[in-house]
């Protein structure tokens, strides 16, 4: 994955496109915040379909015994970076994504309705792979560059705005790291 990454109508170009139900208009066109989740289904496998049929509401339910709570569970992301580094686009930027849940930033609450959800298959505990790190770092760049509102002070976990209820994306996750990347890679624009 490169910086050389393009959105059109809120769609990156570059993405596979695998389009969820899931979604609806957000109530004014702000974006401007970037929040951080992980995903694994079931939990701790990887490489599997099932994040694709959770997202698009089709889950085969009988595929595993976990999946039995997640029926009729409405639920979306704008993107999923893979283990890989395949960046799978569900729902467009444009559009309010439903990943947040109950959720407050800054006073603000209903996080979904200006956020863009950015899924990391993994889990708290598992490392993330190098893929994953420059896959997010691209795609956040060109978020910003599109959505000016995101800042680096806008771009938390999903624990930081559920905080008590979620955890992700763990402790994993290296913000250091992350941020330090984001920086040197504005500062060289």
């Amino acid at each position: 994955m490169n910086d050389g990454l393009s959105l059109t109508h809120g769609w990156l170009n570059e993405a596979r496109h695998c389009l969820s139900p899931h979604f609806n208009a957000r109530p004014n066109a702000e974006v401007s915040l970037l929040v951080i989740h992980n995903i694994s289904l079931p939990a701790g496998q990887f490489g599997k379909p099932y994040i694709d049929q959770l997202f698009q509401g089709c889950l085969a339910i009988d595929a595993d015994a976990s999946f039995a709570e997640l029926e009729g569970l409405r639920v979306s992301a704008h993107f999923l970076i893979r283990r890989d580094g395949e960046l799978v686009q569900y729902v467009s930027c444009d559009d309010r994504a439903w990943h947040a849940g109950l959720s407050e930033f800054l006073g603000r609450q209903n996080c979904n309705d200006f956020a863009i959800g950015i899924e990391l298959e993994g889990t708290d505990s598992i490392p993330y792979s190098q893929a994953q790190y420059q896959c997010l770092t691209a795609l956040t760049l060109v978020l910003m560059a599109q959505y000016p509102m995101i800042s680096l002070d806008n771009i938390v976990g999903h624990c930081d705005i559920a905080p008590g209820r979620k955890t992700d994306p763990g402790e994993s996750f290296d913000w250091a790291a992350y941020r330090a990347e984001l920086g040197a890679s504005l500062a060289r624009r």
